[in-house]
């Protein structure tokens, strides 16, 4: 059985592109061993099937963090044996393709963004810089590489010439009549509020420039609606502070980084769906979120920005709308008007079910086998 080490630099709780990736080498007959790091918040790892690493650092942000990640991933390539290097990010490549280079080892490269445009970079030009010189001088010679869609896909055969293989981040397959909803627990028993609407914004990157401040401003605008924030950023501070400024604590409900099991719970009984990132960066403009599809896979309409490939999924399927602006009232407003048209709702509700049928990892899937099958 050849052995293969798939690296991330999350906590790997909750990242399940590289669960689901995970889980597809198995399926192919590899051996594999996940590695991260783990954080003093991080959430116990269970029900994985394969091997799991996660690296207590000195550093936890910065360039140190990234430095000693990479160190330490490096030696602990270079000293035990795999067959096949999968490197997720541009902030786990370097360490791979050293190791690729020294011991020949095959090595498949998964971009989950645009990563040298992200704001945290574009803001930080001179960081900026370094990471763009390290995808330089590595990614021209790379010959399997993944991404997460077309237009990101575009811009990387635009600046390199590789043609890359997209492959969206889309949950399994659920049956809407499967155990995995008949067994989900009630607003009851998750203490919400059964006479109040339910709008939800989740993630584990609510970072700045993704409309959650404008969402958390809206809900001064609602009545008999609760706004759930669930996952994790570097805005959930802001936002909870913004929430007692503005004295919605009665309205909005947060919620730290939980099991996908558990927060697809909440993502089915939500009656909206928000994934209202902003058009200020390459990496945003071009952004293909993990919640939209898990807002599919849930059954959940979503109000959205007019991003394209969030624009595009939308429209298609008829499953949703969309916010002109980022004011806070106009997003209120939007998202009364979901709510009161019965009509439209439930046609968006029946065009879910459609939706979720197209848009699962059984049918994504088949395009990492092709790529893998390979190297089994």
């Amino acid at each position: 059985m050849k052995r293969v080490i798939v690296s991330v630099t999350n906590d790997l709780s909750t990242d399940q592109r590289v669960n689901r990736t995970s889980n597809t080498l198995m399926k192919l007959g590899f051996d594999v061993t996940l590695i991260g790091r783990k954080l003093t918040s991080s959430q116990a790892i269970t029900g994985r099937a394969y091997k799991t690493k996660r690296m207590r650092l000195v550093f936890n942000k910065g360039p140190l963090f990234y430095a000693e990640y990479n160190i330490r991933l490096f030696f602990f390539i270079l000293f035990h044996k795999y067959d096949l290097l999968v490197s997720n990010d541009l902030d786990t490549l370097l360490a791979n393709y050293l190791n690729h280079k020294i011991k020949k080892i095959p090595i498949v490269y998964d971009s989950h963004e645009y990563y040298t445009e992200t704001p945290e970079l574009v803001n930080r030009p001179r960081v900026q810089k370094i990471w763009e010189r390290i995808e330089k001088s590595i990614f021209p010679k790379l010959k399997d590489v993944i991404t997460v869609n077309k237009s990101i896909a575009g811009l990387y055969k635009k600046k390199y010439g590789l043609d890359l293989k997209v492959v969206r981040n889309i949950p399994a397959s659920k049956s809407f009549n499967s155990g995995d909803y008949l067994n989900l627990k009630t607003k009851s028993e998750l203490s919400i509020p059964t006479d109040k609407k339910i709008v939800i914004l989740q993630g584990a990157g609510i970072n700045i420039q993704r409309g959650a401040e404008e969402a958390v401003e809206a809900m001064q605008y609602l009545n008999g609606v609760v706004l759930f924030i669930i996952g994790g950023g570097d805005v959930i501070d802001i936002l909870k502070e913004k929430t007692e400024t503005l004295n919605l604590k009665d309205k909005i409900i947060f919620i730290p980084k939980i099991p996908a099991e558990e927060l697809f719970n909440y993502t089915k009984l939500a009656d909206i769906g928000l994934t209202i990132d902003k058009d200020t960066n390459i990496n945003y403009r071009y952004s293909l979120p993990n919640k939209l599809f898990d807002y599919i896979e849930a059954g959940t309409p979503i109000l959205a920005s007019k991003l394209v490939e969030i624009k595009n999924i939308i429209e298609k399927y008829d499953i949703g709308d969309f916010i002109d602006s980022h004011e806070p009232e106009h997003i209120a407003q939007k998202i009364m008007s979901m709510l009161e048209d019965k009509a439209r709702y439930k046609k968006w509700k029946e065009n879910l079910k459609f939706a979720s049928k197209d848009l699962c990892w059984e049918n994504e899937e088949k395009i990492l086998i092709d790529i893998y099958k390979k190297y089994v």
